[in-house]
């Protein structure tokens, strides 16, 4: 793979450091404190790029985690995603993380020591075939008191967009066991999945806990989660905390037994609204969604 230009941001109040890749579809691949690393690398940036395998903070755009089949309809508009362009699929055929995976056509607007703005037009052929809604995306992204705060904007062309996206952050503490982690996580409502990963139509109340993570496996969705909720990985002296600023009334849990580590992701909308509605729009005016990330 070609080297790819990076954009590493510098706090101005600490050591810590973030790096994205504007080429490979703004992916964040680093949020380090003094060189130590807390964020989940996997597979690396490589196959991220060849196989769109998530690591580090990829967006999932224009739905996150999976659909339950390839078509759906939003407004008097009829999709059928079979075939259409940077579309992947799961194991079970499910449409996977939307279709920006290390999409290269991000275009760095404005930077500075500690913030970076970039932009993604999305009214090109390739990307309005799996999802016929013109807009403009922008995510601005600044690093200040030890805190990363990423800003995604959706501006809509002459129609309404739906917001159905999200992140995927994966979390790891650095020279802590993983049974020694702690999950606090916030008053919201679990909506249990079936072995597709796809939501069953239940739900359940979930209440605000922090409880060890153990050997503990995850892979949960969540509805109402209130504007403000803060999510917290700690170990030792070390916390990271994620709280859903603004945009983010969904999200889910996944915390694999095989790796040490594990994603807090926010998300517009739960799993599978694209199909099954629940969503918001963004009509006429600009709509933005922000979360950042602390650590402690």
């Amino acid at each position: 793979m070609a080297e790819l230009k990076r954009v590493t941001l510098r706090d101005p109040s600490s050591a810590l450091t973030a790096t994205f890749v504007p080429d490979a579809g703004m992916i964040g691949t680093s949020l380090a404190d003094d060189g130590v690393e807390f964020l989940g690398q996997r597979r690396g940036l490589d196959a991220y790029v060849n196989d769109g395998k998530t690591m580090g903070i990829p967006i999932l755009y224009p739905w996150a985690n999976r659909l339950s089949g390839t078509e759906y309809t939003v407004d008097a508009t009829n999709v059928d995603l079979a075939g259409a362009p940077r579309v992947r699929t799961d194991p079970h055929g499910a449409p996977m993380h939307g279709v920006l995976a290390a999409h290269p056509g991000w275009q760095v607007s404005d930077q500075s020591a500690n913030a970076v703005v970039a932009t993604l037009d999305y009214r090109t052929p390739e990307l309005l075939a799996a999802f016929p809604f013109p807009h403009v995306l922008t995510q601005r992204i600044t690093l200040a008191e030890r805190t990363l705060t990423i800003a995604t904007t959706v501006e809509p062309g002459a129609g309404r967009v739906p917001l159905c996206f999200g992140y995927h952050p994966y979390f790891t503490i650095p020279d802590v066991p993983r049974d020694e982690w702690e999950l606090s996580t916030p008053t919201m409502r679990h909506l249990p999945v079936d072995d597709r990963g796809l939501p069953t139509g239940a739900h359940e109340s979930w209440a605000a806990e922090s409880a060890p993570l153990a050997d503990r496996v995850l892979d949960d969705g969540f509805d109402e989660v209130p504007t403000g909720s803060v999510f917290a990985l700690s170990g030792g002296d070390r916390r990271i905390e994620v709280t859903f600023e603004q945009g983010y009334p969904a999200a889910q849990l996944f915390a694999p037994a095989a790796d040490a580590l594990v994603a807090i992701e926010p998300m517009a909308a739960p799993t599978d609204a694209l199909r099954r509605g629940g969503y918001r729009m963004a009509a006429g005016e600009p709509a933005t969604a922000r979360f950042s990330i602390r650590v402690c």
